[in-house]
C-alpha cells in the first residue's frame, strides 16, 4: 500500500461490519503477541537491551563495539536482548553467541530492511507485527538499556526507556549511550533547550544517562550500578 493510500484509509468510514472484523480480530492478534512474548521470556534470566541502528555495516567500528561489549555482558552473566534484525542488533546477537550466553532476538516484519539474523537462539527469537508489544518486551525484560547509534527506531527505543524510569513505571535501571561524538549533540539540545530554556525536565533527569565509548566503560556501568544494590539483576 502506497503512502497516499494509507493516508486516505485512515479518513474512510467504516461500517460496523468492518469495525468488528478487522478492530476485533487486532485486539485478539495484539493479545496473542502479547501472550507469546511473556511465556517465552519469563524464564531469560538477567539480560541487557541493546538498541542500535539496523543500517550499520559488519566492517563498521560500531559494529564491532556492540559484538565486543555483548560478548563482554554475558562474560559477566547478563543475556542480551536485541530487535533480531541486522546490524547493531546482529551484532549484539553474535556478540553474545561468541560468549556463550542468552541471545534473545524481538523481530518485527518490516519492508526492504528487517530480517532476523542468524545469531539468536533458537528458542529466543520471536517475530511482532505491532511495534508497541515489542517495545514492553524490550523493557521489561531488561536489567539495563545499551543504546548505540541509529535513527529514529533505536531514539524511540531510547526515550521509550527513559520515560519509563523517569515516570516511574519502570525501575531506574541503567540507560547507557555508547559514543561521545555521536550523542553530544543531542544530549546539549536536551540540556539547553529541554531543560534550561524551557524547563521540561528536571535536572535529575539528566542523570538517568550515561556516555561511554569502550565496551569495558559500558559493562562496568551495568557492573557498577547493580553493585549499589542489594539484590542480584533480575525482574
Amino acid at each position: 500500500m502506497s503512502d497516499r493510500n494509507r493516508v486516505e484509509e485512515s479518513f474512510k468510514k467504516k461500517d460496523w461490519n468492518e469495525i468488528k472484523t478487522n478492530d476485533s480480530w487486532a485486539v485478539f492478534k495484539i493479545m496473542s503477541e502479547f501472550v507469546e512474548g511473556y511465556e517465552r521470556l519469563a524464564r531469560i534470566g538477567p539480560c541487557v537491551s541493546i538498541f542500535g541502528s539496523a543500517r550499520t555495516s559488519e566492517d563498521h567500528e560500531y559494529y564491532k563495539l556492540a559484538e565486543e561489549i555483548a560478548y563482554k555482558l554475558t562474560l559477566n552473566n547478563y543475556g542480551v536482548i536485541t530487535g533480531g534484525g541486522p546490524g547493531i542488533m546482529e551484532a549484539g546477537n553474535k556478540g553474545a553467541r561468541r560468549g556463550k550466553g542468552t541471545s534473545v532476538g524481538l523481530n518485527i516484519e518490516l519492508p526492504f530492511e528487517q530480517h532476523y539474523n542468524p545469531y539468536i537462539d533458537n528458542d529466543k527469537m520471536i517475530n511482532f507485527d505491532y511495534f508497541f508489544v515489542r517495545k514492553v518486551m524490550f523493557v521489561k525484560y531488561a536489567q539495563g538499556f545499551i543504546v548505540l547509534p541509529g535513527g529514529f527506531g533505536t531514539l524511540d527505543e531510547l526515550f521509550e526507556a527513559l520515560t519509563l524510569i523517569q515516570t516511574k513505571k519502570l525501575g531506574k535501571f541503567p540507560v547507557i549511550l555508547v559514543g561521545t561524538a555521536y550523542w553530544t549533540g543531542l544530549l546539549d539540545w536536551i540540556k539547553s533547550t529541554l531543560l534550561e530554556k524551557e524547563n521540561n525536565i528536571s535536572s535529575k533527569d539528566l542523570d538517568l544517562i550515561k556516555i561511554v565509548d569502550s565496551a569495558d566503560e559500558a559493562v562496568n556501568e551495568i557492573n557498577v550500578f547493580y553493585k549499589q544494590h542489594t539484590h542480584s539483576p533480575n525482574f
